[in-house]
């Protein structure tokens, strides 16, 4: 079997690798049901809520919006945010709009973070940038933009783009190796460039001085004189495509080259091995210095390999309400290519399979009572849109 499409660190055609250390544990009582079947979205990237109460959904669209589900209703949705103007996005590409993060205090400031590519194909920009609501709850400000960070980037794939706020305040940025094969660059070992990397910012400090950002004084690499950019925080990711905080624990799924996926538990001045290693495999293929003596690797908590799934759409920690589902404290994350949804625990590393989709799923994303949606970037026969798991009754 064959990849099809590309979107986030899938390459297209490119032939299966080899299998895991074994199937894991299948369930055939689970399924995904539209939320919003009236509804029909476009590249979905990101499900994100607000935390002020409202228990809005805010939806990130590839091409360049954010659509908001007032109070989850349908009927009324509306576009919250539109630069697809200043949107780089090329068709099946792995560029676009791909991030959304509120702030903490957004209830009082009005404050969110979205991650998007700009500039055109000869001139590829990354960016960080803040925005503010308007008075107008349901529109953002677009002209209140402000850029924290702005990168040159050469390829049109491996953007990363997920972004949260640990319980610390600060903003986790993930970013992927900038493109091509194999990290031949080797840009994500090394830890004086941006690509491969997790960043922590204090996204609250210098707003209004370039870069418009503040270094965390408890950043692994604050104040170095090793010329490491200092608002690194875990390094060695070829795609982190999705993480998410489960209290204090950061848990990432970091995309695969040829043969492994991986999930990781990010930790503080971590090296997660790419591209000296794939998964828990030795891969350097490009007589990287930096994978001679790198140093200890932290191993990721999973891996599986490619048989039919080979790109990982990482999740959430299961903390919803619906406690009849059974997968309380379980990490639920899926894979893009063939739409199959696993349920770890991070604790026991026991993977149990909840469901077979065919859906291209893009994104998870949580609602303030910390109910799991699922968001297909292309349904099976059927448009994108927001789903939830169900157990299916006996």
């Amino acid at each position: 079997m064959k990849r099809i499409l590309s979107l986030m660190g899938i390459c297209v055609l490119v032939a299966c690798g080899d299998d895991s250390s074994g199937p894991p544990n299948v369930i055939d009582e689970y399924t995904i049901e539209n939320a919003f079947p009236s509804v029909v979205l476009s590249r979905p990237t990101d499900v994100q809520n607000a935390g002020d109460g409202t228990n809005r959904l805010f939806v990130t669209q590839q091409t360049g919006e954010i659509l908001v589900f007032p109070e989850q209703s349908p009927d009324s949705l509306k576009t919250f945010l539109d630069i697809s103007s200043e949107v780089n996005y090329e068709h099946f590409s792995e560029l676009g709009l791909l991030g959304l993060a509120f702030h903490p205090d957004y209830e009082s400031n009005g404050y969110f973070f979205v991650a998007y590519t700009a500039g055109t194909p000869s001139a590829r920009l990354g960016r960080i940038a803040r925005f503010q609501v308007s008075a107008d709850p349901n529109v953002a400000d677009v002209a209140s933009e402000k850029i924290l960070l702005e990168w040159a980037d050469s390829f049109p794939n491996h953007n990363g783009g997920a972004l949260a706020f640990g319980p610390d305040g600060y903003l986790y940025i993930g970013l992927g190796d900038e493109g091509g094969s194999g990290d031949f660059n080797n840009n994500a070992q090394d830890r004086s460039r941006i690509f491969g990397k997790i960043l922590r910012i204090d996204a609250n400090q210098n707003v209004d001085i370039a870069p418009y950002h503040g270094i965390p004084d408890d950043n692994p690499y604050a104040g170095n004189s090793s010329g490491y950019r200092e608002d690194i925080w875990a390094y060695g990711f070829r795609n982190p495509w999705r993480f998410s905080f489960d209290d204090s624990t950061l848990v990432a799924g970091d995309v695969g080259q040829g043969k492994w996926e991986e999930i990781d538990i990010v930790h503080k001045g971590g090296n997660y091995g790419w591209d000296c290693r794939e998964g828990l495999v030795a891969y350097d293929q490009n007589n990287d210095s930096l994978c001679a003596n790198p140093g200890p690797f932290i191993d990721p908590v999973h891996v599986y390999g490619h048989t039919g799934s080979q790109s990982i759409t990482g999740g959430y920690v299961y903390r919803g309400p619906s406690n009849a589902l059974g997968i309380t404290g379980r990490y639920i994350y899926a894979d893009f290519n063939d739409g199959r949804i696993w349920a770890l625990n991070l604790d026991t590393k026991a993977n149990t399979e909840l469901a077979n989709t065919g859906s291209f799923i893009s994104t998870f994303g949580v609602d303030e009572n910390k109910e799991l949606y699922v968001a297909t970037y292309f349904a099976d026969g059927a448009p994108s849109g927001l789903y939830r798991i169900v157990k299916i009754s006996p």
